[in-house]
């Protein structure tokens, strides 16, 4: 029996978002995509500080919403290359490989397991990029004001994946504010749980436009009057068959009404669970002292920490302390997805060979064990004993 898991319950204050489930569930008139889903978004483009939200049933679905979305508006084209973090998840890069783009890999620092302005300079000296999607991962990123003005300098799409880093904030910006447009993911261990589910959160209003049909078909049912009156005009539809014209390529990805009522229930919590969540990661901060552990220092201005990473000095230490987190029964995993150009799927659809040497390291020598606000002070502990 593990005593230490990754998350302990489904929802914060679970019993009390359960029993309000079951009675929305007896008493709701529509379950598929509606008015809670439609509050959701704005409540959490508020949240956010942006001006767009579409919820998805996924943040993969997202990540491929998005870049979909970015094809139809022709902002991206077949062949286009597409740079991303060298340790992400796939499912940010196998959109890329599926819209005929060309993914390049681009190293990280160890020091903050995120893409830095310097390594972004140098990974631009051999390749021309239109576009970057950047991963904060586990709640932590670089330097990524400068690296936002190295991109409109150059004129290159920043996209990026804050599906890890809800809440955490670069000088005083939360991140997921930075790109054209952001992913978040609701999946259930994550920040913020609707069991599955995710979003996409823009400025942009062409784009936001065009979210909402990627993700319903590619017709127009959602999007306000006269953007429907002008796509019809256009294509000289008339409202009987509006219904069913599909205007650009695109999926069903929608959320249902259970995600967007557990969103809106969960978000009243969101501001002290991010609270939590960075007080725990301050308390267990001193594992970096370990001699045997890199030391990891993103400047952050808050840290909305998705779990607490580990980068070992060598395989060996890392091997030990996997077989001490066992014996302590701490669940532990790799660091997400790791070393992406290993994928099997990676190796098939893309190839090749990339000088990553950070990413390479962080691959063969890092873990991360979970970090969640229904962390006790005994299981704190616990854990600084294991490590520190």
């Amino acid at each position: 029996m593990l005593k230490f898991k990754l998350i302990k319950s489904t929802f914060y204050n679970e019993a009390d978002t359960k029993q309000k489930l079951c009675d929305f569930i007896m008493h709701a008139e529509q379950l598929s995509l509606g008015e809670q889903c439609a509050s959701f978004e704005k409540e959490f483009a508020e949240w956010q500080r942006r001006k767009y939200c579409v919820m998805f049933n996924s943040g993969s679905s997202a990540n491929l919403a998005l870049i979909q979305s970015l094809r139809n508006l022709s902002r991206l084209n077949e062949g286009d290359t597409v740079g991303f973090s060298a340790i992400t998840w796939a499912t940010n890069v196998m959109p890329l490989i599926q819209h005929g783009l060309t993914p390049v890999p681009v190293d990280i620092e160890v020091s903050s397991l995120n893409t830095s302005p310097a390594i972004l300079e140098k990974a631009l000296q051999n390749t021309e990029l239109k576009a970057l999607f950047l991963t904060n991962l586990l709640g932590f990123s670089d330097d990524i004001a400068t690296i936002k003005k190295i991109c409109e300098d150059k004129g290159i799409i920043l996209l990026e994946d804050n599906c890890e880093a809800l809440g955490s904030e670069y000088a005083g910006i939360k991140l997921g504010n930075f790109g054209l447009a952001s992913t978040f993911s609701f999946f259930v261990g994550h920040h913020m749980s609707t069991i599955e589910g995710g979003a996409v959160c823009t400025d942009d209003e062409e784009l936001y436009h065009a979210l909402l049909m990627a993700r319903s078909h590619g017709w127009d049912r959602h999007l306000t009057p006269a953007k429907q009156d002008m796509l019809r005009a256009e294509h000289n539809v008339d409202d009987f068959y509006a219904k069913y014209t599909f205007y650009d390529p695109a999926y069903n990805v929608r959320p249902t009404e259970i995600q967007g009522f557990l969103g809106r229930n969960q978000l009243q919590y969101l501001d002290e669970i991010i609270e939590q969540r960075e007080k725990n990661f301050k308390a267990l901060s001193p594992i970096y002292n370990n001699p045997r552990f890199e030391e990891l220092s993103p400047q952050m201005s808050k840290n909305s920490n998705f779990a607490f990473p580990i980068i070992c000095k060598d395989r060996a230490t890392k091997d030990a302390y996997i077989k001490k987190s066992n014996e302590m029964g701490i669940e532990i995993r790799p660091i997400i997805s790791t070393f992406m150009p290993e994928q099997p799927f990676f190796k098939k659809y893309v190839g090749g060979t990339y000088d990553l040497p950070n990413a390479l390291f962080i691959h063969e020598n890092g873990f991360y064990f979970g970090n969640h606000p229904e962390i006790t002070e005994e299981e704190l502990q616990t854990l600084l004993e294991t490590f520190e």
